[in-house]
């Protein structure tokens, strides 16, 4: 398994100098040797100069901010250079640019059985970066490619492995989406740690029922609200009865026998649930024969 090691380079600078220094050594060995005892010889140090000189430009390479440049020598890996400005290395050298900057994966929106089979959408933002050289480009053939697929593979996972609605104690899709997201950013993590990927932060961009279901579902969403607004109204109600009968009681204003207390409870409960505003009617007569 390849690991990123560093690899120094020469400042490009001061190989420039010497560059120069190359051509103009061979440009007057070219212009001044032929004119001497011994051409041959010149003008074979000018062509090993010629030569120097074009290698040495072959070596010449740059490297910008949060950029690296991987070394490889005829196949084999030689290290990393992150060093920032113009920089020289081995004419030999292939130098191979990777970007080290932090890159935003939008995904497609996926159509995935929840926990309970129930068809849904889902879509997720993946910000990862680089963050091992070596490992993107030897450990898998395509590291950008292979972050899109595993991406995908992982949303698809964690969206069939919880439910999308439930109780409150339960872990849902909707309900818990802070934690969803961690679970999902450590997923990912194990997935593309081996192609020397470091996610910076992964969250769910889109989650709805799909088409075919969502009217149902909503449906079912708004019966579970009305209940439970009902079960509050009850709860609300049942507690103001209780105090009104029981400040009643405490000062005494109205003794009432048990027909009389039923007859109030029913008419402030009515009033209390009702969706509409009561229409009181003035009872002129009584209770009792």
């Amino acid at each position: 398994m390849h690991k990123e090691k560093s690899q120094p380079v020469a400042t490009g600078w001061a190989m420039l100098v010497l560059d120069i220094l190359l051509w103009l050594a061979c440009a007057l060995t070219f212009i001044f040797g032929p004119a001497t005892a011994a051409p041959g010889l010149w003008v074979t140090l000018g062509t090993l100069l010629l030569i120097a000189a074009v290698l040495c430009i072959l070596g010449f390479f740059v490297v910008n901010p949060n950029e690296a440049a991987v070394l490889l020598l005829f196949g084999a890996y030689k290290g990393t250079c992150k060093q920032n400005g113009f920089r020289w290395a081995n004419p030999f050298f292939k130098k191979i640019k990777i970007s080290l900057r932090a890159r935003n994966l939008n995904g497609e929106k996926l159509k995935v059985n929840d926990l309970s089979g129930n068809p849904i959408e889902i879509a997720a933002v993946v910000v990862w970066r680089v963050v091992d050289t070596a490992e993107a480009l030897f450990e898998v053939d395509d590291y950008e490619a292979y972050v899109t697929t595993q991406s995908e593979s992982a949303v698809r996972h964690l969206a069939s492995a919880y439910p999308y609605d439930g109780e409150e104690t339960e872990l849902t899709l909707r309900g818990a989406t802070d934690e969803i997201n961690l679970r999902l950013e450590k997923e990912l993590q194990e997935r593309l740690r081996r192609a020397g990927v470091k996610v910076v932060e992964a969250r769910l961009s889109h989650l709805a029922y799909a088409a075919e279901i969502a009217h149902a579902m909503l449906q079912r969403q708004q019966a579970s609200a009305v209940v439970a607004a009902r079960q509050k109204i009850v709860e609300g109600a049942v507690g103001m009865v209780e105090m009104a009968l029981a400040e009643l009681s405490r000062a005494e204003l109205i003794h009432l026998d048990e027909e009389r207390k039923a007859a109030m409870i029913s008419n402030l409960l009515v009033v209390l649930c009702s969706e509409h505003a009561a229409q009181p009617v003035l009872n002129t007569g009584t209770l009792y024969q």
